[in-house]
């Protein structure tokens, strides 16, 4: 109320101030120059004009605050909504402001459709000679240099695939093909692929997935990154005699009575500081082990992984004990209904 009350005066107020010097110099004009004149007349039209004003003052202020209400209504709305206040101020500046952002942002999405076809190009266009490259690294005669060269080629590997789904998260149609899959199946491919590190670096993998099947509703490659970013940071944060733990819950949902499934993916590895661990998921976050100089971080890694399981509908959640180990946690619902499977 008194919000509205403040706009309404600053909005009107010298509107207000210029009746009240006019009704100042009235009545000066009478006392002074028409001495003559019966005050009772005076105060007779004074009292009509100020109820005048006032009623309209209250009939104006009624309407101010009736739009002023719909207004907060409409900004809850996630929509344009300069067409549903056909009264509002500088309609038609707003309507011309809107077809300019509205060009600027069709030329921005067809520059951005261009760099990603450009980045698709480049990155199958890398690939071949990789693959050449790693082929010929395998003749070479000298083993330490064979193994350094080996692992050189595997990280541009890694970073050619981040660079890949990286585009197509930030791509206009995010393409989800959402299917019934295997956890197992995902897991063991992630493995493979990054076997040469987890072999490299002496990891000791406990897969307590058992011989059951588990299978979840999501898209399988998006899937595996998720996976292949998580194996990079217990292979980038590791200690001596490295171990990565996976094993599955199964949750019944009274609610809704589905079975809901966690994969949980452990290292003991150097661990996350608590004042860093809330912020692991954001753009950019490096946290605290990156400035010791021994860990290097682009702070995409998990911050891709939090986009990704957000369009798969999937929970994912960490907890850590720095110096101990790291936890991670994610959660699949049935999410057919969603997906109109």
């Amino acid at each position: 109320m008194k919000e509205e009350w403040k706009k309404y005066i600053e909005r009107n107020g010298k509107y207000y101030s210029l009746c009240f010097f006019f009704i100042l110099s009235f009545n000066l004009y009478f006392i002074f120059l028409l001495s003559n004149t019966k005050k009772e007349y005076l105060f007779y039209l004074d009292f009509l004009i100020i109820v005048i004003i006032l009623l309209f003052l209250f009939i104006d202020y009624f309407k101010f605050k009736k739009m002023e209400m719909e207004k907060k209504k409409l900004l809850e709305y996630k929509d344009l909504i300069y067409k549903e206040l056909p009264t509002f101020e500088n309609q038609e500046i707003i309507e011309h402001d809107i077809q300019v952002l509205q060009k600027k942002l069709q030329e921005q999405f067809e520059a951005n459709c261009d760099l990603e076809d450009y980045t698709m190009k480049f990155y199958h266009e890398v690939k071949i000679p990789l693959a050449a490259a790693l082929l010929v690294n395998d003749k070479i005669i000298d083993a330490q240099v064979r193994l350094s060269m080996r692992e050189n080629l595997e990280r541009i590997n890694q970073q050619l695939n981040t660079m890949l789904f990286g585009s197509k998260l930030q791509a206009s149609f995010f393409d989800l093909q959402i299917k019934k899959i295997s956890l197992q199946e995902c897991i063991k491919t992630s493995i493979k692929n990054n076997q040469f590190f987890l072999i490299q670096k002496h990891f000791s993998i406990e897969n307590y997935l058992g011989e059951k099947e588990h299978y979840v509703y999501t898209d399988k490659s998006w899937l595996v990154y998720i996976f292949d970013q998580l194996l990079n940071n217990a292979i980038k944060y590791r200690k001596e005699y490295p171990t990565i733990k996976i094993w599955i819950q199964e949750i019944e949902d009274g609610d809704s009575s589905q079975t809901i499934k966690k994969l949980f993916m452990e290292d003991n590895g150097v661990g996350i500081q608590k004042s860093d661990i809330r912020r692991i998921f954001e753009k950019g976050f490096i946290g605290s082990n990156y400035h010791n100089g021994k860990y290097k971080s682009t702070g995409m890694g998990l911050y891709l992984v939090a986009k990704i399981a957000d369009k798969l509908k999937h929970e994912i959640n960490v907890e850590s004990e720095y110096g101990e180990y790291t936890r991670f946690c994610i959660t699949f619902q049935d999410q057919r209904g969603y997906f109109h499977l």
